[in-house]
């Protein structure tokens, strides 16, 4: 029986649905016509919205201006960080100038100490070096005050608790207990008084390690110049001589534990904090911009949810069928999803922005993550304005058809990759630099995949013994082979068979799911004046 048109009148005459051969009448057809136009205008895309209903993209419009005020922010504080950064990096280089015999910039590698007397050289230079530290500096370090007197540097050595050892007899006693001695050195000590702290011994035979404590104080005035608030820095200096595989080298290093704190009497002239004003202002229309798309994609996931019971209901309704998660799934749209996680990170980003600039706040690092990863994330969110042409959607679409198998094919090449890190730790690890650590292993590794460095790594095993030698080349020749010449062609076989299918697809207009068969037969175009409201909507019942 073909299939006849309706009829003018309240009567009702049966005619088959396309899809299911079950009889239904007008009505019937009609409310699933309607309701096709209605999934049809939820997943047009703003332009294709405003064709259809007038309706002006706001949310379009706010995206577009996010993203412009949220790159703004982000590179009004990273200069912020980056003079932060080389403030801190700049003045390591320093105490290690300072502090360190014999230091050079040209320094690189380990820097270490082989006898008794440059150990003792060493120690005398470094607290001398401290003592003279205000007529030394060209910076404006200086010593920390506590109460109005001066912190002392603090001189520790560790050793095994007694500790007998005769390596010619091949004999020890020792006891594996831990103490620690220290002394306090003031910065005001006299020359007499200082060579008397300073007249100790060292039992190197059981000493651990000689650690200086000291802390300095100094103050970021380059900010000034870019109209903003200096902050106050407290360096808590370590310098070690670690002695622990007692091998006759002794390892000597700084470590620089910086601690950034609002200073407590400041006055800048000639400056009348408007700039700080604006930039408070700024930051505050970002945090309004985000809320306000933050509730715009909240409440469009909140109705594509909805919607998406209604069809389950509907189309269980009508034609007696189970929806599949991933027609379900496609009522969630994973852009807004994006947008709420980057208008969170960027909401808490600006508030520490805010007490940073304000200095009731010092934390740049996890300020500079949330702002960075945020406005990542933002720009990310550019795809989705260029999947609305035809030509840059192909590309949005591979890539969300091609992530659940790329998944499923990284976890099965990822324990491959786990195998081949724990095995090149444990050999090679003695003998190699590059795979000392288990976190080294795993970028030597990710670097010889992509054809980085792969001469060197197998020249430093050259001269090593011939069973490890013929292990390493064993070693490195499997996993390049494997990974470079399979698992990446095989990684990418699996992207272009993606893009393939979804480029056919395209090209023959078939859709590739239930739901989007079922939108495909609504024929109403924005323009046909058929999606003016839910309630004004042109139907045929």
């Amino acid at each position: 029986m073909e299939e006849t048109e309706p009829l003018l009148g309240p009567r009702l005459v049966e005619r088959p649905l396309k899809g299911p051969h079950r009889w239904k009448t007008d009505k019937q057809v009609c409310e699933v016509e309607d309701f096709r136009r209605r999934l049809k205008y939820f997943f047009m895309n703003p332009c294709e919205k405003y064709r259809a209903r007038g309706r002006k993209p706001w949310k379009l419009t706010l995206q577009i201006v996010k993203i412009a005020i949220i790159t703004i922010q982000l590179v009004s504080f990273g200069l912020s960080n980056e003079m932060m950064v080389t403030f801190k990096e700049e003045s390591l280089m320093t105490f290690k100038n300072l502090f360190l015999k014999g230091y050079t910039d040209q320094h690189r590698g380990t820097y270490a100490l082989y006898t008794k007397t440059d150990v003792y050289d060493h120690i005398h230079y470094a607290v001398d070096r401290y003592m003279n530290l205000q007529n030394l500096t060209v910076g404006n370090h200086a010593y920390e005050r506590v109460d109005g007197l001066y912190t002392p540097l603090s001189l520790c050595k560790e050793f095994y608790r007694n500790g007998s050892i005769f390596p010619g007899n091949e004999t020890f006693d020792i006891d594996p207990h831990v103490e620690k001695v220290c002394i306090a050195i003031y910065p005001t000590l006299d020359n007499e008084s200082l060579a008397r702290h300073l007249n100790f011994s060292l039992d190197f035979k059981s000493l651990l390690s000689v650690n200086i404590y000291l802390t300095l104080r100094a103050i970021n005035l380059q900010t000034v110049r870019h109209h903003e608030l200096p902050d106050c820095y407290c360096f808590n200096i370590t310098i070690v001589f670690n002695n622990h595989a007692h091998s006759g080298k002794i390892k000597t290093e700084i470590i620089n534990d910086v601690g950034i704190y609002e200073c407590k009497d400041w006055n800048v002239e000639g400056t009348s904090g408007k700039n700080d004003y604006l930039l408070l202002m700024f930051d505050s229309v970002v945090i309004i911009a985000c809320i306000t798309s933050l509730i715009l994609c909240s409440r469009s996931i909140r109705n594509g949810i909805q919607l998406q019971f209604e069809y389950n209901t509907f189309f269980q309704s009508y034609f007696s069928k189970t929806v599949p998660w991933a027609d379900r799934m496609e009522f969630v749209n994973g852009w807004y999803i994006l947008i709420i996680v980057s208008d969170t990170l960027t909401i808490a980003g600006s508030i520490l922005k805010i007490g940073i600039q304000t200095k009731y706040l010092t934390n740049y690092d996890v300020c500079s993550i949330l702002l960075g990863t945020a406005t990542m994330l933002v720009w990310i969110g550019v795809i989705r304005y260029l999947g609305f042409f035809k030509k840059y959607n192909i590309l949005i679409l591979t890539l969300r058809a091609a992530f659940p198998n790329v998944i499923r094919f990284s976890c099965c090449a990822a324990m491959i990759y786990l195998g081949y890190c724990f095995c090149g730790w444990i050999v090679l690890g003695p003998y190699h630099d590059k795979f000392r650590t288990l976190d080294k292993v795993t970028e030597c590794l990710f670097s010889l995949i992509n054809g980085d460095d792969m001469y060197a790594t197998f020249k430093e095993m050259r001269d090593k013994t011939y069973m490890v030698w013929l292990f390493s080349r064993v070693y490195l020749y499997t996993f390049i082979s494997l990974f470079i010449y399979m698992v990446l062609s095989l990684f990418i076989a699996l992207i272009t068979d993606t893009y393939e299918t979804i480029k056919s697809c395209q090209e023959d207009k078939m859709a590739v799911s239930q739901l989007q068969a079922f939108i495909a037969e609504c024929r109403d175009q924005p323009e046909s004046g058929r999606f003016l409201t839910d309630d004004q909507t042109a139907s045929c019942c």
